[in-house]
């Protein structure tokens, strides 16, 4: 089976060595025809084009794997490789969150599939085990802790009391985060991965700017030091919950009891969970991100449509958020203290505790803040 590769960074790299080592059978029925690179210094393989009609326009490749990242070109590149009648592997989960909806209508109307194992979890087969589970039973919730990049910070924060810009400057110089971090420690994308975990886990489609999120930029030893008093550790954690008409789904640093299999899951391992009725809880653990992981992901998928396994491209029914039956108590540090006064359970200088609220009605107390310096946790007793 013939494939166009767009994109050859990390992801794209890893996937081409993996397939060009053909360590397994079921890989040697794989082929690589053609790369498309951003320049001319990429370069490095006759296989490489600096063309995307090279590989949109080539009737031989039947599937096109995107590993570019970004809303653009790739949106644009993947609805052509749809209209043409070419499956579709993609890593990227902010442009697969982002026009899901569109991508799998082209699928549909063009007899074709998208796959998407490695736009959420990294190598860890969280996409596969969610089909396999809903064989079988109905997915009620989940949960995660799908960034390494935050987690890494977390735990050496946690571990090293160090700060958090110097352990940010550590990742950044080890590779796991960006030189711009936004989409790491705002929470964004974890964002993106619950929002195609929603798609997977209870055929839906959500609006990501929906989902309620709050990441870790403001946290300090301050925030960690009342966490550990509490027996607890801090993750960021992403949320997601089926109520039939409308789905809860949530972006926000939790306080854990050290108990919970979340609060040992070190450095930048990730961890995901699904609850279902027979089968209970489910937890998947590994890597998240980084060359070969991923590229791993990509290449199951591409296995998958070899085999046409996982072809069907289901209608998915869009439902709104509504996050107003998520309640729980909040840890909030704010240089406004007074503003929280009647959800607070108690104040003490800086940091307000709440009562049992939703998190609609805190979320609307912050926003009446404006305080840029804020951090919030739920504090999850149970």
């Amino acid at each position: 089976m013939k494939i166009g590769l767009l994109g050859h960074g990390v992801v794209g790299s890893g996937v081409s060595k993996i397939i060009d080592d053909g360590l397994t059978w079921e890989v040697r029925e794989l082929e690589i025809k053609r790369i498309l690179v951003k320049d001319e210094s990429e370069i490095t393989d006759e296989r490489m084009t600096l063309n995307p009609a090279d590989i949109l326009e080539d009737p031989e490749i039947e599937i096109v794997a995107e590993c570019m990242g970004g809303l653009e070109p790739a949106h644009s590149f993947l609805v052509e490789a749809l209209k043409k009648g070419k499956h579709v592997v993609t890593s990227n989960k902010k442009m697969l969150a982002t026009y899901c909806e569109e991508l799998f209508d082209f699928a549909r109307e063009n007899g074709v599939t998208v796959h998407y194992e490695a736009s959420c979890g990294g190598g860890i087969p969280w996409m596969a085990s969610l089909d396999r589970t809903r064989r079988v039973d109905d997915i009620d919730s989940f949960r995660g802790i799908f960034n390494g990049t935050t987690n890494y910070i977390l735990t050496r924060m946690t571990k090293e009391a160090g700060s958090f810009p110097e352990i940010l400057k550590d990742a950044q110089k080890l590779g796991y985060a960006e030189q711009d971090p936004t989409d790491d420690i705002d929470g964004h994308d974890v964002r993106y991965k619950v929002a195609l975990s929603v798609v997977k886990a209870f055929d839906s489609v959500i609006n990501v700017n929906d989902i309620i999120t709050f990441g870790i930029r403001n946290i300090t030893l301050q925030d960690l030091e009342w966490c550990r008093e509490q027996g607890m550790t801090c993750k960021l954690i992403g949320t997601g919950s089926y109520f039939g008409d409308h789905i809860s789904a949530c972006v926000i640093p939790m306080f854990l009891k050290n108990s919970d299999i979340f609060s040992n899951i070190p450095m930048n391992f990730n961890v995901i969970e699904s609850t279902s009725k027979t089968l209970g809880a489910a937890s998947f653990i590994g890597q998240g991100a980084g060359s070969l992981p991923t590229a791993h992901a990509v290449v199951q998928n591409l296995i998958d449509i070899w085999k046409d396994q996982d072809s069907e491209i289901n209608p998915k029914y869009k439902k709104p958020i509504d996050n107003s039956t998520h309640t729980g108590v909040f840890y909030i540090r704010t240089a406004k203290p007074e503003v929280f006064a009647e959800i607070a359970e108690s104040i003490s200088g800086d940091t307000v505790l709440t009562k049992n609220v939703s998190l609609v009605e805190a979320v609307k107390k912050i926003q009446e803040a404006s305080d840029e310096s804020l951090f919030i946790a739920e504090v999850r007793e149970a």
